[in-house]
């Protein structure tokens, strides 16, 4: 009882950060023509409880796509119709037709605010408890639960769901999948996978190390046996998770959404990938055609997961597979050639999966994606929820892992690494405390770029100073940490506590 009791408290205190947030302001708010990310949802919900099945996806008289066209797979538009049913019942002017476009109210707001609270409690907060209880490292009665306030209390995913407003679904989706297969339910665990594919197409940063992990198991368990069994079973998988059937012709106005969406657009504002950063020394765009921009990052981005892909499937561990979410997740978060600064958030969900392994690391890195959407939180006003949420995370991993005196080679699991490096590298000696410096001088980096970004005008002449600021120093960030969970993931030859798959 006293474990269920820690996690209760856990809860409540996520709940009520959460709730905290959600009284500021969202993502376009009093912003017209186009508001912001609260406007599409409310806008879909007014498209799907509207208008026919057949047309959610298509330009029509009704349906202006150029004014937040549904560009999300079906999982999302039956979602949104279910809130608009509820939606219509309370107040039909919240849904309808053409008026409600931009609609703004302190009641509407509420109601908003909670379809994310209730897709938060269902969802994603009940798979983050679940999976800390899995944890073997977590046993302890208080090990699972302040695990669980660290995945819970991360501020990158508050501050976009409850803040700046969207849906943690597909996030959720993803982690009860993971969750699945870490008790070798194999087909729920591909089921969950593609409801959260089917929910937003960009889960598809994760869809590699699924296939890998799944299809090395196969070959373990032998093809001509339990192997080839659970292989064929998956087909029938993936067809009872996808709805294609109940769409009609979907699946061609999606394969668009996904061209247009996923090709021909190389970055949006001032992201922290590699393109974005680049284009401060060159002009991408000036010098290189779109069609080979497109074929440069898709050879970059997949000869960087390719190493993580290959040791995955040639050695399927749950832990590999893990650490393989992070690292493709993160390839194409830099390298791929459309991305939002939302994105960032299919990197750390999964690093939050690792944090009980590598504490101090994790906990670096969930603190520099949360600064890398300073210059969007900025500008939904999100400011205050940033200074308070990202210290107190900050805090909490300190008092929960004890983060700085986890920096030994063999707590950051780099002693393979080491031991391989053994007589050639003499200051790996000194590494614990080169990398505590470099982890205090990048949190006071940051909090100069964070005061600077909220309380300084830019020069004239660099109206963009410092969101470029904030993109460059995470983009370096991440690509270190990229090195770092790939030189994880190939040196890690002992697969440690992971179940024999046999």
């Amino acid at each position: 009882m006293e474990k269920w009791s820690l996690m209760t408290l856990t809860v409540l205190l996520a709940l009520t950060v959460r709730w905290a947030v959600s009284l500021g302001s969202y993502s376009g708010a009093g912003k017209p023509p186009m508001y912001g990310d609260y406007e599409a949802q409310r806008h879909w919900q007014e498209i799907t409880y509207n208008l026919p099945i057949r047309q959610w996806y298509f330009n029509t008289s009704d349906n202006n796509l150029l004014y937040w066209g549904l560009d999300y797979p079906p999982l999302t538009a039956y979602h949104s119709f279910v809130c608009a049913y509820i939606a219509k019942l309370i107040n039909p002017d919240w849904v309808a037709l053409h008026t409600s476009r931009g609609y703004e109210s302190q009641p509407h707001k509420l109601f908003m605010r909670t379809t994310v609270f209730v897709a938060d409690l269902l969802v994603y907060i009940p798979a983050v408890i679940l999976y800390c209880f899995s944890l073997k490292e977590t046993s302890a009665k208080k090990k699972a639960s302040t695990c669980a306030l660290c995945i819970l209390l991360y501020p990158g995913l508050i501050l976009i769901d409850h803040g700046h407003f969207q849906y943690p679904l597909s996030l959720g989706l993803a982690l009860w999948a993971v969750l699945c297969l870490s008790h070798d339910w194999d087909l729920l665990g591909s089921m969950a996978f593609c409801l959260a594919l089917n929910y937003k197409q960009m889960e598809l940063y994760h869809s590699l190390p699924f296939f890998c992990y799944l299809l090395g198991k196969c070959f373990k368990k032998g093809l001509k046996g339990k192997g080839w069994a659970l292989l064929g079973s998956f087909p029938w998988a993936l067809l009872g998770s996808f709805p294609w059937a109940l769409l009609g012709s979907f699946p061609w106005a999606l394969l668009d959404i996904i061209i247009t969406d996923c090709l021909f657009i190389l970055f949006q504002d001032k992201v922290a990938n590699i393109w974005c950063s680049l284009s401060v020394l060159i002009k991408i765009k000036n010098v290189i055609s779109p069609r080979t921009q497109l074929k440069l990052s898709f050879a970059v981005t997949f000869l960087s997961l390719l190493p993580a892909c290959i040791k995955l499937t040639v050695q399927p561990s749950l832990r590999g597979f893990k650490f393989a979410l992070v690292s493709c997740a993160l390839s194409f978060f830099l390298f791929s050639f459309q991305v939002h600064e939302k994105s960032i958030l299919l990197v750390s969900v999964p690093v939050c999966l690792i944090i009980n392994e590598i504490p101090f690391m994790a906990t670096w890195f969930l603190l520099v994606s949360t600064f890398s959407l300073l210059p969007l939180l900025l500008k939904d006003e999100l400011l205050l929820p940033y200074a308070v949420t990202t210290p107190a995370f900050l805090a909490v991993c300190l008092a929960s892992f004890s983060i700085l005196e986890k920096t030994s080679a063999e707590d950051l699991q780099l002693k393979a690494f080491s031991l391989s490096l053994k007589g050639y590298v003499s200051w790996f000696k000194s590494f614990p405390r080169i990398v505590r410096s470099l982890f205090l001088l990048s949190l006071a980096l940051m909090a100069v770029l964070s005061v600077l970004s909220a309380a300084v005008p830019p020069p004239r002449r660099l109206p963009d100073l410092f969101p470029l600021a904030v993109a460059v120093v995470s983009c370096l960030h991440f690509l270190l940490f990229l090195l770092y969970f790939n030189v994880v993931i190939l040196w890690d030859s002992k697969n440690r506590g992971q179940k024999k798959i046999s």
